[in-house]
């Protein structure tokens, strides 16, 4: 080779490398453009709000106003007691499903553990309903307690906070159960022994080794548990509850009447997402000292249990999984029934309400396909590199990036729907229609709210491929978006379609920014479950929320077949 052409090898190399480098930083810019537009501008316009007057003041008179109101502070006790109580209740079913699952042998445990997921594919709004269908107070349960056994009167069964609880609890365990699995998945079977070769066994090895172990599993899945129960408001309406602080935020804010509720419904918002940080932090803190897991899986060998425990294990599974699928049974006996009035079953059956909702009003489910669609493309289009960025670079500002896509995980949805409804209020230069009357921000706050799951789906599958092989592909001079596309892609897709299909069911579930920020002809599944229940369509809301039932049925089996029990990772 001529000296010239030496010479120019390496100028064309440095060429290259700096366009590259460009273009990263491009696309990094991008992602932070991104985040500042539709994360960090709400929520600071979210707290501007709170913290001002009508005039744009500075004022603490409104955080006064609800500090001093007891109708307030018992909404805030009442809400943190729900979210606790969520907790624990969920951790019991959560953690013991967990252990029984991974560590022992036992008829149906493989059925056992896809079952275990199902009843997170179904929405609080939708299982509260399946729930009053049955245990209400004209519901099944009742009718057949006083026509058959003399009851005078009905139970109350779910009105009020236990029951609450009880569609909480029974729809968010399997959360629980991912994250404890997926940490317990990682901790190494000689530690187990070395337990078992001091003395260590039973219940005081689980104590002291094994549940310390799966710290950051554990919280992490206590933190998604009590945000989501923190946030919720459809569900305490439906069973005629509004002393919680999501109800307030809600009903304050869809009253265009009194301006003082208007912004105590503000201030309540903007009090929820301080608790979330705060929560979070703290529950980062706490994990950063206590994460002494390894970051591949464990192979472990499962223990016979002998005859007698494998009928306790499979009678207690069966038991929670029974009461799970009592909202099920309750939606589809509404969805096909008729005449369901006073009488145990419906009298007969038909398909005339799905007709209704199917081809009658199909602007429900094409929307909500459509608009969830959009939105795990924004979370695959943002979610994706902001993975890479953090496994593969240095770049400054990644931990701070890490961190908002984590305190996504912990927003309340509530919070976020009012945030975007005051951020973007004003019309848009151009066109004179402000932002939240235009149809694409029900894709854009889906693929904010739904974006960590994309996020950690990708990051899991990266931190099991070596560097090595993206190395060897730059090593013969393909750039870093052809080595992405040609070796990394192919060895993390896996990754990415199932945090993609989770941020998927996820998009199909939120209710709590989509009921805030639904624009009229746009709603989705969930604005038409509420507005048909609430409207006394019961059987319609019941044949919709079948509908989205089955869509996230389809979606789980098929992240099933991909991850199988590793799917933890896409929430710890």
């Amino acid at each position: 080779m001529s000296a010239t052409a030496q010479a120019a090898a390496p100028a064309g190399l440095g060429v290259r490398a700096a366009g590259r480098s460009l273009g990263g930083l491009l696309g990094y810019g991008a992602i932070w453009a991104f985040m500042a537009v539709f994360l960090i501008y709400p929520l600071l316009h979210l707290f501007y709000d709170a913290f001002t007057t009508e005039a744009g003041e500075f004022t603490l008179a409104n955080f006064r106003d609800f500090f001093t109101d007891r109708f307030y502070l018992r909404a805030l006790g009442n809400s943190i007691l729900l979210g606790v109580g969520t907790v624990v209740t969920t951790s019991l079913i959560g953690v013991t499903f967990a252990f029984l699952l991974l560590r022992y042998e036992f008829p149906g445990r493989r059925l056992f553990t896809y079952l275990s997921i199902v009843p997170m594919i179904m929405p609080p709004l939708v299982g509260v309903m399946g729930f009053v269908f049955i245990l209400g107070r004209a519901g099944t349960v009742n009718i057949l307690l006083m026509d058959y056994l003399g009851f005078a009167k009905p139970i109350n069964f779910m009105y009020g906070v236990h029951g609450i609880l009880i569609v909480e609890t029974l729809h968010l365990f399997p959360l629980m159960t991912l994250s404890i699995v997926d940490a317990m998945s990682k901790i190494s079977p000689s530690l187990d022994e070395a337990a078992e070769s001091v003395g260590a066994r039973g219940f005081r090895k689980f104590r002291d080794i094994t549940f310390p172990l799966t710290t950051p599993g554990y919280v992490s899945g206590a933190l998604l548990v009590f945000i989501w129960t923190f946030a919720d408001f459809a569900t305490p309406l439906v069973v005629g509850v509004d002393d919680l602080l999501a109800s307030q935020a809600y009903l304050n804010i869809v009253q265009f009447v009194d301006r003082r509720l208007f912004k105590m419904g503000i201030v309540i918002s903007a009090i929820m997402v301080l608790l979330a940080i705060v929560f979070l932090i703290v529950a980062k803190k706490y994990v950063s000292i206590k994460d002494y897991s390894s970051l591949s899986y464990s192979v472990i060998e499962r223990k016979t249990l002998p005859p007698l425990a494998k009928a306790g294990v499979v009678c207690f599974l069966g038991l929670i999984l029974i009461l799970a699928f009592i909202p099920y049974l309750g939606i589809a006996l509404d969805a096909f029934g008729k005449g369901w009035a006073l009488t145990p079953f419906p009298v007969r059956y038909t398909l005339q309400y799905f007709e209704r909702v199917a081809f009658e009003t199909p602007k429900f489910i094409l929307n909500s396909l459509l608009y969830a669609g959009i939105s795990v493309l924004i979370c695959i289009a943002v979610g994706v590199p902001i993975a890479w960025v953090g496994a593969r670079t240095r770049l400054p500002g990644r931990e701070v990036l890490d961190s908002l896509t984590t305190l996504i995980l912990a927003l309340p949805g509530t919070g976020i729907g009012i945030a975007y409804m005051r951020a973007f209020r004003d019309p848009l230069p151009g066109i004179e229609v402000a932002f939240i009357g235009l149809w694409l921000v029900i894709p854009v706050v889906l693929g904010v709210r739904r974006l960590p799951y994309t996020v950690r789906g990708t990051y899991a599958s990266l931190q099991i491929v070596h560097r090595s092989y993206e190395e060897a592909g730059e090593s013969v001079g393909a750039t870093r978006a052809r080595t992405f596309g040609d070796i990394t892609l192919p060895l993390i897709w896996k990754g990415v379609l199932v945090g993609s299909l989770y941020s998927f069911i996820l998009a199909l579930q939120e209710a709590s920014a989509t009921l805030l920020l639904v624009v009229p002809g746009h709603e989705m599944m969930t604005v038409g479950i509420f507005n048909f229940y609430i409207g006394g369509s019961v059987n319609e809301a019941a044949a919709l929320g079948f509908i989205l039932i089955l869509l996230g049925a389809a979606c789980l089996l098929a992240i099933n077949r991909l991850a199988g029990t590793r799917m933890g990772g896409v929430f710890g």
